[in-house]
């Protein structure tokens, strides 16, 4: 795994809404925007499972995740990839729920799906795009 820098993290910190990307199997790819996404350490995200259908079916059978990170407020942008795990119970679980319960408890939290980072790639345009970073 890698781990996010302090600029990555700071961008991170400012985004509001993530698109994030998954694929089928078969490689029929989805994107939907999320808003409850955490960075939990410098290599785990959290992300809250409230209304997903196709990503979270898509991650099921492929376990892989991209998400962009890019906004008016943050300098550059950058993908981070990396590998998801699915939680419907345990310690893990519960206190993503404990936290959504305080912020919102209408939102269902179905599920808690752990990112851990294995890759990031530079975005912007120019001569450096698509260059890994991490």
């Amino acid at each position: 795994m890698v781990k996010l820098n302090t600029d990555m993290k700071e961008a991170f910190s400012k985004m509001k809404v993530f698109p994030v990307a998954t694929a089928s199997r078969d490689g029929t790819p989805n994107v939907v925007p999320l808003g409850v996404v955490e960075l939990i350490d410098d290599e785990t995200i959290w992300i809250t499972d409230n209304f997903m259908n196709k990503s979270i079916s898509n991650l099921r059978t492929n376990p892989k995740i991209a998400i962009f990170i890019w906004g008016p407020e943050i300098k550059g942008c950058f993908q981070i990839k990396g590998v998801t795990s699915i939680r419907t119970s345990g310690k893990e679980y519960d206190e993503m729920k404990a936290k959504l319960n305080i912020k919102n408890p209408a939102l269902p939290a179905r599920s808690l799906i752990i990112v851990k980072i294995t890759e990031v790639y530079e975005c912007k345009p120019g001569p450096t795009a698509g260059t890994k970073l991490l």
